[in-house]
């Protein structure tokens, strides 16, 4: 069974049992077949929890589930502080009753520090950052703060990496190493779209693969454990994915050669996909065959049963990823998001505060994909901010969430 609470114990009935009597409460037990309806009644709970705000020995009713003794649940989430404190290094936590987090783009000269940007992160209850390379100060920053880190390896470090186990060892103390376990890392994205049919990265594709496998192999060397906890990945993106529609016809025929391997080693080590999925970006390749209520989740289903375009494109690549060998392969949504400005088709503020907001209800409230019903989608919003030095079209400097002096540019609730 699987759960926001069960999650980590990856089917370990002894490591359930271990960490349920360090909380002094019975192992939870659901009474339904279907570990996808537990997992989305335990975190339609923990989203009650959160907003009835109760005395602590108030139970939620929709812990109903726990036949038993329904206030497990209860404390499990009342003795989630203390878990933290003295078992931080077992990666307990209620991070995974959460599915939003935002990627810290840096390509600005007008952004707030570094520790001004972690403190704005936990005053708005976001759990979880991605970096786009290693930043020390950044790294230093979030030591002690329980935010979850996805580190990328930037795609001109990938040749060094791939040829050179030394040099993957070297990266991984430099920059996981030497933070751990202060810096709660969650995943290490090798590689950002990288795409063998694109003149600006196709000459990282034959590096991409080794230099996972020799970052999964320095991490393993840390020891503590850190390669159950840190999973390593690539960010892939839909332009890879072949015949996207419908959904179920989508596949890696064009890049098939680069994929597979990819893919099987994700299922062999139990990593997720990392998938940078845009709906912005369709609909404005596209705007004869995708309408904006299509684009921003308020649509009616179409002829296959999707009511959104983000389904759409999150199934076709799961679609792909089961052809190339990974039926069991999750996929964690590292980049989505909408431009507020920049000219480009659809890009307003009232488009984007429209579809992160609506975004956001989709992915935290447990109703998956068609593909992948019952489930929240562990998603990355793009971005913390506007970064006035990104490169391209005029829109790639409009997609924050926050103005650089930390203003929110739309009335968000993340988690």
């Amino acid at each position: 069974m699987q759960g926001p609470a069960i999650e980590p114990f990856e089917h370990d009935a002894e490591k359930e049992k271990y960490y349920a009597d360090l909380l002094h409460m019975g192992t939870i037990d659901g009474s339904m077949d279907d570990g996808t309806a537990v997992a989305a009644e335990m975190e339609a709970a923990l989203k009650e929890y959160d907003l009835i705000g109760s005395d602590l020995g108030i139970v939620p009713k929709t812990c109903k589930i726990l036949p038993e003794d329904p206030s497990q649940l209860t404390r499990w989430i009342i003795g989630e502080e203390m878990v933290q404190k003295r078992f931080s290094h077992k990666n307990v936590t209620i991070a995974d009753a959460q599915s939003i987090g935002v990627c810290n783009g840096q390509q600005g000269d007008n952004l707030p520090s570094d520790q001004e940007v972690v403190q704005l992160y936990q005053s708005n209850n976001i759990g979880r950052m991605r970096m786009y390379g290693p930043n020390p100060s950044t790294l230093q920053a979030l030591g002690g703060s329980n935010i979850e880190l996805v580190l990328d390896v930037p795609n001109p470090d990938l040749p060094a990496l791939g040829s050179d186990p030394s040099a993957a060892s070297q990266w991984v103390q430099n920059n996981v190493g030497n933070y751990f376990p202060s810096v709660k890392f969650r995943y290490i994205a090798v590689g950002n779209e990288v795409d063998p049919n694109k003149a600006d990265t196709a000459q990282y594709v034959q590096f991409v693969l080794p230099a996972m496998q020799n970052v999964y192999n320095a991490i393993a060397a840390l020891g503590l454990q850190a390669s159950d906890q840190i999973k390593v990945s690539t960010a892939t993106y839909s332009a890879l994915v072949s015949n996207s529609y419908p959904p179920s016809q989508g596949s890696f025929d064009g890049v098939k050669s680069f994929m597979e391997p990819i893919i099987q080693f994700l299922a062999a080590n139990k990593s997720p996909l990392l998938a940078n999925i845009y709906p912005y970006f369709a609909y404005n390749g596209d705007q004869q065959h995708i309408t904006l209520p299509y684009a921003l989740f308020t649509a009616s289903a179409d002829q296959s049963g999707y009511q959104n375009l983000f389904d759409a494109m999150l199934d076709a690549m799961y679609s792909a990823v089961e052809k190339a060998g990974g039926p069991g392969v999750e996929i964690v949504v590292s980049e989505s998001g909408w431009p507020s400005d920049g000219g480009g088709a659809g890009a307003t503020s009232d488009n984007a505060g429209t579809y992160y907001k609506n975004l956001i209800q989709h992915v935290n409230g447990g109703s998956g994909t068609p593909k992948r019903p019952g489930k929240a989608i562990e998603t990355y919003l793009f971005a913390m901010f506007d970064e006035n030095k990104k490169n391209g079209a005029g829109t790639e400097q409009h997609f924050g969430l926050f103005s650089p002096n930390k203003q929110p540019k739309y009335q968000i609730a993340f988690n």
